[in-house]
């Protein structure tokens, strides 16, 4: 990584009001990249493609490069059947996967095309279903109210709804029918809760979502409904649709919790490489604030040297605001090896996906093989390219 002793700061997984973000407006986010000095930034929303176009005219107005992205979540068959857990600590075979470096202008049409509008159909039906067992339970404890599942939708949301805009739609009604009244809205948190006491202040509307969430909409919750399996799509289904959308599919990494526990797939790191491999997946992320640095460090440089492509961000897709500029979980900025590393990643989304851009193969190409023999200059290409715009 000689080439890239000066590395740019870089933040490749942003959601945005696109899914559910903490940012009330897109233009947000690039206003605290740009504030913060994070020169490259990347929009990665579930199931959705619709804030590319203003997240490129809001980069070129700011002067930062944008990386498309999107983020699923899959299913792989033979991990569940074993019981592994991979990436979603709580439901084994369920499996998150990103998309990087998507063509934009957006080409993605036929089969993939209906794929991801019906599995972005069947996730937004999901929430419905949710929002009306909500509005069962307000009603069997005479709230006074319902939540209006086509008001969410119009107000709080640019067409993809998650779990979390009911949890922010209850917070917004509650503290609406008791005037801000912070004992009454205890009060009733506590009643909707079944007797369980708000652990945050109810002024701390990030927090109380939260807890809205857990004790509701999560498994357990008086207001959880399972989901259909047609919510989740296979995994090679999945990298299908990224591939024919000009993406790069790529896997997020929990790494290590608060607790330095693992997933099974994740416990080492280099069977983990040698099953993506498998699996026809080059490229992974990690989200640095739920890990410690010295694993950080550990597994980034592992998956950089076995060639992978290797990139950093922060997700914001809760309530919680936090800085762009990444940090690791006891807020440690990036250390120099990793923000290289991130960097590095980085410039080979850039290139690739201003090849697919031009109808050029990307550095995976439609078949999802990858170019690591020539990564280096996939690097030096994207570095040029980014160093363009931002200098």
């Amino acid at each position: 990584m000689s080439n890239l002793l000066q590395p740019l700061d870089v933040n490749a997984h942003l959601h945005t009001p696109y899914s559910f973000s903490a940012f009330e407006q897109l233009a947000e986010a690039l206003d605290m990249a740009k504030k913060e000095g994070v020169s490259v930034v990347g929009i990665n929303d579930f199931y959705s493609l619709d804030g590319y176009a203003e997240w490129s005219a809001g980069c070129e107005k700011r002067k930062l490069y944008p990386l498309f992205n999107i983020e699923f979540i899959s299913l792989q068959s033979d991990d569940q059947a074993a019981g592994l857990r991979v990436n979603d600590p709580g439901n084994p075979g369920r499996t998150y996967l990103s998309g990087k470096g998507l063509a934009f202008p957006v080409k993605l049409s036929g089969k993939p095309a209906e794929e991801l509008a019906a599995v972005r159909n069947e996730s937004n039906a999901h929430v419905e279903r949710m929002c009306g067992k909500l509005n069962e339970l307000l009603a069997k404890m005479n709230a006074g109210f319902a939540l209006n599942f086509a008001g969410i939708e119009l107000e709080l949301t640019k067409g993809s709804i998650r779990e979390r805009h009911l949890a922010k739609a209850l917070y917004l009604e509650v503290h609406k029918k008791f005037n801000g009244n912070t004992a009454e809205m205890a009060t009733f948190f506590e009643t909707i809760f079944d007797g369980k006491k708000l652990l945050s202040g109810v002024e701390n509307r990030a927090a109380v979502e939260n807890e809205i969430r857990g004790n509701l909409l999560k498994a357990g919750g008086a207001a959880f409904v399972p989901e259909e399996p047609k919510a989740f799509l296979p995994m090679d289904v999945v990298c299908k649709i990224i591939l024919a959308a000009g993406g790069i599919p790529t896997y997020p990494f929990l790494a290590d919790d608060a607790q330095g526990g693992f997933t099974d797939f994740e416990r080492e790191v280099e069977k983990a490489a040698e099953m993506l491999k498998q699996r026809g997946i080059y490229s992974v992320e990690f989200i640095p604030t739920r890990n410690s640095m010295e694993v950080l460090e550990q597994y980034a440089e592992y998956l950089h040297n076995e060639g992978f492509v290797v990139t950093f961000g922060s997700e914001h897709n809760t309530p919680a605001m936090e800085p762009i500029m990444l940090a690791d979980r006891g807020g440690k900025p990036l250390s120099q090896k990793l923000r290289e590393i991130g960097y590095a990643g980085a410039c080979v989304v850039a290139a690739h996906q201003e090849a697919v851009k031009s109808g050029k193969a990307g550095y995976v190409d439609a078949q999802g093989k990858a170019d690591t023999a020539k990564r280096d200059e996939w690097i030096k290409k994207g570095d040029e390219l980014i160093r363009k715009v931002v200098e």
